[in-house]
């Protein structure tokens, strides 16, 4: 506890003392506000964010609901399909072989490099960012539903089986409580990847969101309001991530505390 304590202390003070180097800086001259903006300037942006808005008419509050809103959709409708595919791909070996190659393959491809694509096909509206979300979302999480079954400790099965427990019993009562934690894993990881696609996905055709917000900062050469966008998205994802970490020590004591998979 004393350790950590003092981690957290340590990285307080770094952070005091950058926030104030850079503060100094542009005060005296040697930095320039527009490319490092104090923190002082931080605040102004976040009191005209929360009562004027940016661009004007459009808070910060509005923002925060409109991209989760469509992280929302996006990412439930990833997990809806995503989890039952993959229970369904994990426990026939046959159909893991034939579509491990097509897993692999869209799981490579930069969902935003899709964007072009997603736009030509779905016009610039909220379709497509939903989709984009979906997308993104939907084969990390194919893949770690497909792994958590795959890789359940054969000594389980064994086990179960010494007790005459075959078939959808010893699915349903081993190998999907086993999978678990590690599809809760996938769904905060997933989660990640929809942070970083709606980011891009609202820089086109839109004003509202927090990427529609980073963007018309850097037209105005807003550094501040990028930051402010960058943070907010950070502690966003943050909360949201730790919800689902505390959700699975609820829901899943057996699971261990284990830790994110990859993507």
């Amino acid at each position: 506890m004393r350790e950590q304590l003092t981690q957290a202390l340590v990285a307080l003070l770094l952070i005091a003392a950058i926030l104030l180097g850079v503060e100094f800086g542009v005060r005296e001259g040697y930095l320039k506000a527009y490319e490092f903006p104090p923190a002082s300037r931080i605040v102004q942006g976040f009191v005209e964010l929360t009562t004027v808005g940016f661009p004007t008419g459009v808070t910060l509050w509005t923002h925060i609901l409109v991209t989760v809103v469509r992280i929302a959709k996006g990412y439930v409708a990833a997990i809806a399909i995503a989890v039952p595919l993959g229970l369904l791909i994990g426990a026939l070996p046959v159909l893991d072989k034939m579509t491990a190659p097509l897993v692999v393959f869209f799981r490579s491809v930069a969902t935003l490099s899709l964007l072009p694509l997603a736009i030509v096909w779905f016009g610039a509206g909220e379709l497509t960012k939903v989709i984009l979300i979906g997308y993104g979302c939907f084969w990390v999480m194919l893949s770690n539903v497909i792994a958590g079954v795959k890789y359940v400790d054969p000594a389980l099965i064994r086990a179960a089986r010494s007790f005459k427990v075959h078939g959808w019993t010893l699915y349903r009562e081993v190998v999907l409580p086993a999978a678990l934690p590690r599809m809760f894993a996938g769904a905060r990881v997933a989660l990640g990847v929809g942070f970083m696609v709606i980011v891009g996905a609202e820089m086109i055709g839109t004003i509202q969101g927090l990427g529609a917000l980073i963007m018309e900062a850097r037209s105005f050469y807003r550094s501040e309001i990028t930051v402010i966008g960058m943070l907010v998205i950070g502690v966003l994802g943050f909360l949201i991530s730790s919800g689902l970490a505390a959700l699975e020590r609820l829901l899943l004591p057996w699971g261990g505390g284990l830790g994110e998979t990859s993507r």
